[in-house]
């Protein structure tokens, strides 16, 4: 099959070579608003160039969404509108009313859209799913969950990102609804700035924590930060009646014992979210051949992306009331 890819700044040149070194994928067609990007990337890696979106879409079989933020939507928009199924990295939008928008343009069509929330594919979390379905753990009441970056992204980043909780933090609350099988009641969020003073200056945060309630009553702690020197940690931790999980906890967490005679973990660590998940990449893409060939239905929807995104949403707003915020205070409920 033929795979267009839009955006071809470092996530997409990473999709590209993943997809390029599946076998189902026979070639793999890239664009860009920048025309340089694209061709540039063409040439040192020997996919095939189209000059703008239009002419992406009437060439391939699926499409891989890439591009900035502010693109997402319209990318969106326009693949449906062409019937390609298309994978689009998180979020489909930049505000909760106009991903409420994508989730009724996608619904109303027969177009699969897969979201790219790569951690659903890590072996780890879904570990950690099926001992939750078994009732191997008993019955959870805490989740531990956390997104440590090593180091902050520029100042000129934070713009688009939306901020930490939906930019950062989200990835947390769309895996917690996948491993717990459950939707998230209220939220309770902080936020502080030790770092570069652009966070402040920007109104965004370096470091965040949340008090998650679940419609069963479970607790869930999230803790998010830009600066995390040890390396990049992502770690979940879910606690049962009969046993507890982890998940995330291998040579390479980023985390030393302060106990004596202990020398795990014996490292190298991670630096970064795409060494973390490449497994997880690989088994994603191939999930979207499996979309785009029609054998299975989208693993993760754009419905699946709204309630991770009002999660977010909510614990922004407890951030700036300082209060708990109910999730049905926020649009867009299933």
């Amino acid at each position: 099959m033929r795979i267009g890819l839009a955006g071809t700044g470092r996530i997409g040149a990473f999709h590209a070579a993943t997809l390029a070194a599946l076998d189902e994928v026979e070639q793999v067609v890239v664009t860009d608003v920048v025309p340089q990007s694209a061709a540039r990337l063409a040439e040192e890696k020997g996919y095939s160039l189209a000059a703008d979106l239009d002419e992406l879409l009437s060439r391939v079989d699926g499409i891989v969404v890439t591009t900035s933020t502010s693109g997402h939507a319209p990318t969106l928009r326009a693949a449906v509108a062409a019937g390609v199924p298309t994978f689009c990295e998180k979020p489909v939008a930049a505000t909760l009313d106009e991903t409420v928008e994508m989730v009724k343009l996608v619904e109303a069509s027969d177009v699969s859209v897969h979201v790219g929330f790569q951690r659903r594919f890590d072996v780890g979390y879904r570990r950690a799913r099926d001992a939750v379905q078994t009732g191997e753990l008993g019955f959870v009441h805490t989740v531990r969950a956390n997104t440590h970056d090593q180091s902050p992204p520029p100042a000129d980043y934070l713009p688009t990102s939306g901020g930490l909780f939906r930019d950062c933090s989200v990835h947390d609350f769309d895996i917690i609804r996948f491993v717990t099988g459950r939707e998230v009641a209220s939220a309770f969020a902080v936020g502080a700035n030790k770092g570069d003073p652009f966070f402040t200056e920007k109104g965004d945060i370096d470091t965040g924590a949340g008090v998650l309630t679940l419609d069963d009553g479970t607790l869930v702690v999230v803790s998010a930060t830009r600066y995390n020197g040890g390396g990049h940690d992502v770690r979940m931790e879910v606690l049962g009646s009969a046993g507890t999980i982890g998940v995330g906890y291998d040579d390479s967490l980023a985390v030393r014992s302060a106990e004596p005679g202990v020398d795990y973990p014996r490292g190298p660590q991670k630096w970064s979210f795409m060494e973390r998940f490449q497994p997880a990449y690989v088994a994603e893409l191939t999930a979207f051949c499996d979309v785009v060939a029609g054998r299975i239905a989208s693993p993760c929807t754009v419905s699946d992306a709204l309630q991770a995104f009002r999660v977010a949403e909510a614990c922004e707003r407890s951030r700036e009331t300082g209060r708990a915020t109910a999730l049905e205070e926020i649009g867009g409920a299933a």
